[in-house]
């Protein structure tokens, strides 16, 4: 499958608006990025993509990056260090419970909102946002090969 191809331009648009109004509530930022394969452990490749994007550059280094492997099936939740130092060491595993459920239906659109509303809500409490936050990365979903 054409990892392009994943979410028509209507769900990724959902997508998209769920991740701003997550971002809304919170300082932290949040990044899904969605690629074929991967061949390696997931955890190794979703740092790289995390390092690849920026998202350990923000000021409170609380980037959460949501990567999917479709065609490996394959994902993985990694949060940057302000982050891990403050959620419950299960945390990421039952959001990947969560948005995998869904994936299993074929429901992609769903499982990424899902996680999103889920981290959202969560790095509310840990990193809420202030007056005059700023954007620090983008919202765009990235795609790989």
């Amino acid at each position: 499958m054409k990892v392009k191809h994943l979410l028509s331009p209507e769900q990724e648009q959902f997508v998209l608006s769920s991740l701003m109004k997550s971002e809304m509530h919170t300082s932290a930022e949040i990044r899904v990025h969605i690629e074929a394969r991967c061949s390696g452990n997931v955890l190794d490749r979703a740092a790289i993509i995390f390092a690849k994007l920026g998202m350990h550059q923000t000021a409170q280094r609380n980037g959460v990056l949501i990567y999917l492997a479709v065609n490996d099936h394959k994902v993985a939740i990694l949060g940057d260090q302000g982050i891990n130092a403050q959620v419950e060491e299960h945390f990421w595993d039952d959001v990947v419970v969560a948005m995998t459920r869904a994936f299993r239906q074929g429901e992609f659109c769903t499982g990424l909102i899902l996680a999103i509303e889920m981290v959202g809500l969560r790095l509310k409490q840990f990193f809420p946002y202030t007056e005059g936050d700023k954007n620090e990365l983008s919202d765009e979903i990235s795609y790989g090969e």
